[in-house]
Protein backbone atom coordinates (compact mmCIF):
# COMPACT_ATOMS: atom_id res chain seq x y z
CA UNK A 1 0.00 0.00 0.00
CA UNK A 2 1.39 3.42 -0.98
CA UNK A 3 2.15 5.70 1.97
CA UNK A 4 0.57 9.13 2.23
CA UNK A 5 4.03 10.65 1.81
CA UNK A 6 4.60 8.91 -1.52
CA UNK A 7 1.05 9.58 -2.72
CA UNK A 8 1.32 13.33 -2.09
CA UNK A 9 4.82 13.97 -3.42
CA UNK A 10 3.38 15.42 -6.61
CA UNK A 11 1.34 18.03 -4.70
CA UNK A 12 2.47 21.65 -4.70
CA UNK A 13 2.09 23.95 -1.66
CA UNK A 14 -1.19 25.85 -1.42
CA UNK A 15 -1.13 28.88 -3.72
CA UNK A 16 2.03 27.77 -5.55
CA UNK A 17 1.44 26.98 -9.21
CA UNK A 18 3.25 25.81 -12.30
CA UNK A 19 2.51 26.73 -15.90
CA UNK A 20 2.06 23.89 -18.42
CA UNK A 21 1.77 23.76 -22.23
CA UNK A 22 0.28 25.51 -24.11
CA UNK A 23 -0.21 28.32 -21.54
CA UNK A 24 3.56 28.43 -20.92
CA UNK A 25 4.10 29.31 -24.59
CA UNK A 26 1.47 32.05 -24.37
CA UNK A 27 3.17 33.43 -21.29
CA UNK A 28 6.61 33.43 -22.91
CA UNK A 29 5.36 35.12 -26.09
CA UNK A 30 3.58 37.81 -24.05
CA UNK A 31 6.73 38.32 -21.97
CA UNK A 32 8.77 38.97 -25.12
CA UNK A 33 6.17 41.37 -26.53
CA UNK A 34 5.96 43.39 -23.30
CA UNK A 35 9.74 43.61 -22.86
CA UNK A 36 9.99 44.79 -26.49
CA UNK A 37 7.20 47.30 -25.77
CA UNK A 38 9.10 48.66 -22.77
CA UNK A 39 12.25 48.93 -24.88
CA UNK A 40 10.39 50.85 -27.60
CA UNK A 41 9.36 53.40 -24.93
CA UNK A 42 12.96 53.81 -23.76
CA UNK A 43 12.93 51.55 -20.68
CA UNK A 44 16.05 49.56 -19.81
CA UNK A 45 15.71 46.02 -18.45
CA UNK A 46 17.18 45.17 -15.04
CA UNK A 47 17.32 41.71 -13.43
CA UNK A 48 17.61 41.93 -9.62
CA UNK A 49 18.49 38.82 -7.57
CA UNK A 50 15.76 36.55 -6.26
CA UNK A 51 16.88 37.09 -2.65
CA UNK A 52 18.73 39.76 -0.70
CA UNK A 53 19.52 40.63 2.89
CA UNK A 54 16.21 41.32 4.57
CA UNK A 55 16.84 44.96 5.46
CA UNK A 56 17.20 45.83 1.77
CA UNK A 57 13.80 44.33 0.91
CA UNK A 58 11.61 45.69 3.70
CA UNK A 59 13.32 48.91 4.87
CA UNK A 60 11.65 52.27 4.46
CA UNK A 61 9.01 52.33 1.73
CA UNK A 62 9.16 48.55 1.51
CA UNK A 63 8.32 48.00 5.21
CA UNK A 64 4.72 46.97 4.41
CA UNK A 65 6.20 43.97 2.61
CA UNK A 66 7.48 42.45 5.85
CA UNK A 67 4.51 40.14 6.35
CA UNK A 68 4.59 39.10 2.68
CA UNK A 69 8.27 38.13 2.71
CA UNK A 70 9.62 34.64 3.29
CA UNK A 71 12.72 34.74 5.52
CA UNK A 72 15.75 32.44 5.38
CA UNK A 73 19.16 32.28 7.05
CA UNK A 74 22.25 32.85 4.91
CA UNK A 75 24.48 29.84 5.53
CA UNK A 76 27.60 31.89 4.66
CA UNK A 77 27.10 34.82 7.04
CA UNK A 78 24.31 33.80 9.42
CA UNK A 79 22.40 36.96 8.44
CA UNK A 80 18.69 37.00 7.76
CA UNK A 81 17.75 37.07 4.09
CA UNK A 82 14.44 37.43 2.29
CA UNK A 83 13.00 36.03 -0.92
CA UNK A 84 11.60 39.07 -2.69
CA UNK A 85 7.85 39.63 -2.50
CA UNK A 86 8.03 42.77 -4.66
CA UNK A 87 10.75 43.93 -7.04
CA UNK A 88 10.23 47.70 -6.66
CA UNK A 89 12.54 48.14 -3.62
CA UNK A 90 15.25 46.27 -5.54
CA UNK A 91 14.89 48.51 -8.58
CA UNK A 92 15.04 51.57 -6.28
CA UNK A 93 18.32 50.24 -4.86
CA UNK A 94 19.68 49.79 -8.38
CA UNK A 95 18.78 53.37 -9.32
CA UNK A 96 20.16 54.83 -6.09
CA UNK A 97 23.30 52.76 -5.61
CA UNK A 98 24.33 51.29 -8.98
CA UNK A 99 23.37 53.77 -11.72
CA UNK A 100 23.98 57.06 -9.87
CA UNK A 101 23.26 59.39 -12.81
CA UNK A 102 21.25 62.58 -12.31
CA UNK A 103 19.07 62.31 -15.41
CA UNK A 104 15.81 60.33 -15.35
CA UNK A 105 16.15 56.56 -15.46
CA UNK A 106 13.46 54.48 -17.14
CA UNK A 107 13.77 50.93 -15.82
CA UNK A 108 11.70 47.79 -16.37
CA UNK A 109 11.82 44.31 -14.92
CA UNK A 110 10.25 40.87 -14.99
CA UNK A 111 10.80 37.95 -12.67
CA UNK A 112 9.31 35.58 -10.12
CA UNK A 113 8.39 36.84 -6.66
CA UNK A 114 7.25 34.80 -3.68
CA UNK A 115 4.57 35.97 -1.24
CA UNK A 116 3.39 34.49 2.03
CA UNK A 117 -0.20 35.36 1.10
CA UNK A 118 -1.69 35.81 -2.38
CA UNK A 119 -2.93 39.24 -3.39
CA UNK A 120 -4.50 40.87 -6.41
CA UNK A 121 -6.48 39.21 -9.17
CA UNK A 122 -4.42 36.03 -8.92
CA UNK A 123 -4.56 33.55 -6.04
CA UNK A 124 -0.94 32.65 -6.73
CA UNK A 125 1.80 33.05 -4.15
CA UNK A 126 4.45 32.88 -6.88
CA UNK A 127 3.41 35.46 -9.50
CA UNK A 128 5.64 36.61 -12.34
CA UNK A 129 5.90 40.32 -11.58
CA UNK A 130 6.41 42.67 -14.49
CA UNK A 131 6.63 46.43 -14.25
CA UNK A 132 8.20 49.72 -15.26
CA UNK A 133 9.40 52.73 -13.29
CA UNK A 134 10.74 56.25 -13.87
CA UNK A 135 13.29 57.65 -11.42
CA UNK A 136 14.46 61.27 -11.32
CA UNK A 137 11.37 63.18 -12.52
CA UNK A 138 8.76 64.69 -10.19
CA UNK A 139 6.27 66.05 -12.72
CA UNK A 140 2.83 64.79 -13.69
CA UNK A 141 4.18 64.04 -17.15
CA UNK A 142 5.96 60.92 -15.85
CA UNK A 143 2.82 59.82 -13.97
CA UNK A 144 0.84 60.10 -17.21
CA UNK A 145 3.51 58.20 -19.14
CA UNK A 146 3.43 55.33 -16.65
CA UNK A 147 -0.37 55.05 -16.77
CA UNK A 148 -0.36 55.08 -20.59
CA UNK A 149 2.40 52.46 -20.64
CA UNK A 150 0.33 50.24 -18.33
CA UNK A 151 -2.62 50.56 -20.73
CA UNK A 152 -0.34 49.65 -23.64
CA UNK A 153 0.63 46.47 -21.76
CA UNK A 154 -3.05 45.54 -21.48
CA UNK A 155 -3.41 45.99 -25.24
CA UNK A 156 -0.51 43.59 -25.81
CA UNK A 157 -2.28 41.07 -23.57
CA UNK A 158 -5.57 41.40 -25.45
CA UNK A 159 -7.36 43.07 -22.53
CA UNK A 160 -9.69 45.80 -23.75
CA UNK A 161 -12.29 46.25 -20.98
CA UNK A 162 -10.10 47.60 -18.19
CA UNK A 163 -11.03 50.61 -16.07
CA UNK A 164 -8.65 52.73 -13.98
CA UNK A 165 -9.21 53.86 -10.40
CA UNK A 166 -7.41 57.14 -9.60
CA UNK A 167 -6.61 58.74 -6.25
CA UNK A 168 -4.07 60.90 -4.40
CA UNK A 169 -2.59 59.92 -1.03
CA UNK A 170 -1.82 63.51 0.03
CA UNK A 171 -5.52 64.39 0.36
CA UNK A 172 -6.00 61.94 3.23
CA UNK A 173 -2.55 62.60 4.68
CA UNK A 174 -3.03 66.37 4.83
CA UNK A 175 -6.55 66.10 6.28
CA UNK A 176 -5.05 64.03 9.10
CA UNK A 177 -2.52 66.84 9.67
CA UNK A 178 -5.25 69.51 9.65
CA UNK A 179 -7.30 67.48 12.10
CA UNK A 180 -4.32 67.05 14.43
CA UNK A 181 -4.82 63.28 14.73
CA UNK A 182 -2.21 61.12 16.43
CA UNK A 183 -0.85 57.89 14.95
CA UNK A 184 -3.48 55.61 16.53
CA UNK A 185 -6.33 57.87 15.38
CA UNK A 186 -4.86 58.01 11.88
CA UNK A 187 -4.76 54.21 11.65
CA UNK A 188 -8.32 53.94 12.90
CA UNK A 189 -9.53 56.51 10.37
CA UNK A 190 -7.63 54.73 7.60
CA UNK A 191 -9.30 51.41 8.47
CA UNK A 192 -12.79 52.93 8.53
CA UNK A 193 -12.30 54.59 5.15
CA UNK A 194 -11.09 51.34 3.56
CA UNK A 195 -14.27 49.64 4.75
CA UNK A 196 -16.33 52.70 3.74
CA UNK A 197 -18.19 52.37 7.07
CA UNK A 198 -20.07 55.67 7.02
CA UNK A 199 -22.03 55.30 10.34
CA UNK A 200 -18.84 54.28 12.14
CA UNK A 201 -16.95 57.22 10.64
CA UNK A 202 -19.66 59.66 11.78
CA UNK A 203 -19.64 58.25 15.32
CA UNK A 204 -15.83 58.30 15.51
CA UNK A 205 -15.53 61.91 14.36
CA UNK A 206 -18.16 62.93 16.91
CA UNK A 207 -16.22 61.10 19.63
CA UNK A 208 -13.02 62.94 18.72
CA UNK A 209 -14.87 66.30 18.89
CA UNK A 210 -13.16 67.69 15.81
CA UNK A 211 -14.05 71.15 14.44
CA UNK A 212 -17.12 71.02 12.21
CA UNK A 213 -15.26 72.03 9.03
CA UNK A 214 -12.62 69.30 9.49
CA UNK A 215 -15.22 66.64 10.35
CA UNK A 216 -17.26 67.62 7.29
CA UNK A 217 -14.27 67.23 4.97
CA UNK A 218 -13.34 63.85 6.48
CA UNK A 219 -16.95 62.67 6.07
CA UNK A 220 -16.86 63.84 2.47
CA UNK A 221 -13.97 61.52 1.63
CA UNK A 222 -16.14 58.45 1.96
CA UNK A 223 -18.58 59.82 -0.64
CA UNK A 224 -16.06 61.21 -3.11
CA UNK A 225 -15.94 58.33 -5.57
CA UNK A 226 -17.36 57.97 -9.07
CA UNK A 227 -16.66 59.41 -12.52
CA UNK A 228 -14.66 62.51 -13.45
CA UNK A 229 -17.47 64.71 -12.10
CA UNK A 230 -16.36 63.73 -8.58
CA UNK A 231 -13.38 66.05 -8.92
CA UNK A 232 -15.60 69.13 -9.22
CA UNK A 233 -17.57 67.95 -6.18
CA UNK A 234 -14.31 67.42 -4.31
CA UNK A 235 -13.18 70.99 -5.00
CA UNK A 236 -16.39 72.27 -3.41
CA UNK A 237 -16.39 69.81 -0.50
CA UNK A 238 -12.73 70.45 0.34
CA UNK A 239 -12.74 74.21 -0.19
CA UNK A 240 -11.60 74.73 3.40
CA UNK A 241 -8.62 72.41 3.02
CA UNK A 242 -4.99 73.50 3.13
CA UNK A 243 -2.83 74.39 0.15
CA UNK A 244 -1.31 70.91 -0.19
CA UNK A 245 -4.77 69.30 -0.55
CA UNK A 246 -5.81 71.82 -3.18
CA UNK A 247 -2.57 71.13 -5.05
CA UNK A 248 -3.29 67.38 -4.91
CA UNK A 249 -6.77 67.99 -6.34
CA UNK A 250 -5.27 70.10 -9.12
CA UNK A 251 -2.91 67.23 -9.96
CA UNK A 252 -5.79 64.75 -10.10
CA UNK A 253 -7.81 67.07 -12.35
CA UNK A 254 -4.81 67.54 -14.66
CA UNK A 255 -4.14 63.78 -14.96
CA UNK A 256 -7.86 63.11 -15.59
CA UNK A 257 -7.95 65.76 -18.34
CA UNK A 258 -4.79 64.45 -19.99
CA UNK A 259 -6.12 60.88 -19.91
CA UNK A 260 -9.44 61.97 -21.42
CA UNK A 261 -7.47 63.50 -24.29
CA UNK A 262 -5.00 60.62 -24.77
CA UNK A 263 -7.46 57.80 -24.03
CA UNK A 264 -11.00 59.12 -24.67
CA UNK A 265 -12.53 55.63 -24.37
CA UNK A 266 -10.89 54.87 -21.02
CA UNK A 267 -13.25 54.21 -18.12
CA UNK A 268 -11.82 56.39 -15.35
CA UNK A 269 -13.02 56.14 -11.75
CA UNK A 270 -12.08 58.60 -9.00
CA UNK A 271 -11.92 57.44 -5.36
CA UNK A 272 -10.42 59.76 -2.73
CA UNK A 273 -10.87 57.17 0.04
CA UNK A 274 -9.01 54.36 -1.80
CA UNK A 275 -5.73 54.28 0.10
CA UNK A 276 -4.08 50.93 -0.65
CA UNK A 277 -0.36 51.51 -0.37
CA UNK A 278 -0.93 54.60 1.81
CA UNK A 279 2.36 54.12 3.69
CA UNK A 280 4.18 53.44 0.42
CA UNK A 281 2.97 56.15 -1.95
CA UNK A 282 3.53 59.92 -1.86
CA UNK A 283 1.25 61.28 -4.58
CA UNK A 284 -0.89 60.06 -7.46
CA UNK A 285 -2.07 56.44 -7.00
CA UNK A 286 -3.88 54.27 -9.53
CA UNK A 287 -5.14 50.73 -10.00
CA UNK A 288 -6.57 48.87 -12.99
CA UNK A 289 -9.59 46.57 -12.67
CA UNK A 290 -11.48 44.18 -14.90
CA UNK A 291 -15.30 44.08 -14.87
CA UNK A 292 -16.61 41.58 -12.35
CA UNK A 293 -13.36 41.39 -10.36
CA UNK A 294 -12.89 43.05 -6.99
CA UNK A 295 -9.10 42.77 -7.02
CA UNK A 296 -6.84 44.97 -9.15
CA UNK A 297 -4.96 43.43 -12.06
CA UNK A 298 -2.27 46.16 -11.84
CA UNK A 299 -1.31 48.90 -9.39
CA UNK A 300 0.99 51.87 -9.40
CA UNK A 301 1.65 55.44 -8.40
CA UNK A 302 4.24 57.85 -7.10
CA UNK A 303 6.69 56.89 -4.34
CA UNK A 304 9.27 59.66 -4.11
CA UNK A 305 10.97 58.52 -0.89
CA UNK A 306 11.67 54.93 -1.89
CA UNK A 307 15.40 55.42 -2.54
CA UNK A 308 16.08 57.35 0.69
CA UNK A 309 17.18 54.28 2.66
CA UNK A 310 19.75 53.57 -0.05
CA UNK A 311 21.21 57.05 0.25
CA UNK A 312 19.44 58.71 -2.70
CA UNK A 313 15.80 59.78 -2.44
CA UNK A 314 14.89 60.52 -6.04
CA UNK A 315 11.33 61.12 -7.24
CA UNK A 316 9.83 57.93 -8.66
CA UNK A 317 6.66 56.60 -10.24
CA UNK A 318 5.77 53.22 -11.69
CA UNK A 319 3.40 50.27 -11.95
CA UNK A 320 3.51 46.49 -11.76
CA UNK A 321 1.31 43.53 -12.65
CA UNK A 322 1.41 39.72 -12.79
CA UNK A 323 2.23 38.24 -16.18
CA UNK A 324 0.29 35.05 -15.40
CA UNK A 325 -2.82 37.08 -14.56
CA UNK A 326 -2.50 38.94 -17.87
CA UNK A 327 -2.41 35.64 -19.78
CA UNK A 328 -5.43 34.28 -17.88
CA UNK A 329 -7.45 37.47 -18.31
CA UNK A 330 -6.53 38.41 -21.87
CA UNK A 331 -6.41 36.93 -25.33
CA UNK A 332 -2.79 36.23 -26.18
CA UNK A 333 -2.46 35.22 -29.80
CA UNK A 334 0.28 32.62 -30.23
CA UNK A 335 2.34 32.83 -33.40
CA UNK A 336 1.89 29.57 -35.25
CA UNK A 337 5.14 28.03 -36.49
CA UNK A 338 5.23 25.44 -39.25
CA UNK A 339 5.93 22.01 -37.72
CA UNK A 340 7.71 19.29 -39.67
CA UNK A 341 8.46 15.75 -38.52
CA UNK A 342 11.75 14.15 -39.49
CA UNK A 343 12.48 10.40 -39.30
CA UNK A 344 15.25 9.20 -37.03
CA UNK A 345 18.32 8.62 -39.18
CA UNK A 346 22.09 8.91 -39.09
CA UNK A 347 22.00 10.37 -42.61
CA UNK A 348 24.23 13.48 -42.51
CA UNK A 349 22.34 15.03 -45.44
CA UNK A 350 19.09 14.76 -43.45
CA UNK A 351 20.78 16.41 -40.45
CA UNK A 352 21.90 19.27 -42.71
CA UNK A 353 18.35 19.76 -44.07
CA UNK A 354 16.89 19.73 -40.54
CA UNK A 355 19.41 22.33 -39.36
CA UNK A 356 18.64 24.54 -42.38
CA UNK A 357 14.87 24.36 -41.78
CA UNK A 358 15.30 25.31 -38.11
CA UNK A 359 17.41 28.32 -39.09
CA UNK A 360 14.52 29.40 -41.35
CA UNK A 361 12.26 29.44 -38.28
CA UNK A 362 10.60 26.07 -38.86
CA UNK A 363 9.88 23.67 -36.00
CA UNK A 364 11.43 20.31 -36.83
CA UNK A 365 10.79 17.35 -34.53
CA UNK A 366 12.87 14.20 -34.76
CA UNK A 367 10.59 11.19 -34.49
CA UNK A 368 12.01 8.64 -32.10
CA UNK A 369 11.90 4.99 -33.24
CA UNK A 370 8.57 3.36 -32.42
CA UNK A 371 6.79 6.70 -31.91
CA UNK A 372 6.02 7.94 -35.42
CA UNK A 373 3.24 10.53 -35.75
CA UNK A 374 0.08 9.62 -37.67
CA UNK A 375 -2.42 11.78 -39.53
CA UNK A 376 -2.19 14.79 -41.84
CA UNK A 377 1.21 16.17 -40.97
CA UNK A 378 4.27 17.47 -42.78
CA UNK A 379 7.20 15.08 -43.00
CA UNK A 380 10.69 15.04 -44.36
CA UNK A 381 10.86 12.16 -46.83
CA UNK A 382 13.60 10.90 -49.09
CA UNK A 383 12.68 10.96 -52.76
CA UNK A 384 15.22 10.11 -55.40
CA UNK A 385 18.06 10.61 -52.93
CA UNK A 386 16.90 14.06 -51.74
CA UNK A 387 15.14 15.02 -48.50
CA UNK A 388 12.01 17.09 -49.18
CA UNK A 389 9.01 18.26 -47.12
CA UNK A 390 5.71 16.60 -48.02
CA UNK A 391 2.22 16.62 -46.56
Amino acid sequence: MMSNTNAERWLLPEGVEEVLPPQARQLEQLRRRIIDLFHSWGYELVIPPLMEYLESLITGAGHDLDLQTFKIIDQYTGRLMGVRADMTPQVARIDAHCLKNDSPNRLCYLGPVLQTNPKGLSVSRNPLQIGAEIYGHDGLESDLEIICLMLAVFEKAGIDSVFVDLGHVEIFRQLVVQAGLDSDEEHKLFDILQRKAKPELKATLAEWELPDDIATMLMALIELNGGREVLATAEASLSGANKAIKQALTELITIAEWLSTRKPDLQLHIDLAELRGFHYHTGIMFAAYLPGHGQAIARGGRYDEIGKVFGRARPATGFSTDLKSLVRSGKVEVEEIETIFAPWSDDTELATVVESLRKEGKRVINQLPGHEEEGEIKRLVNENGKWIVKE
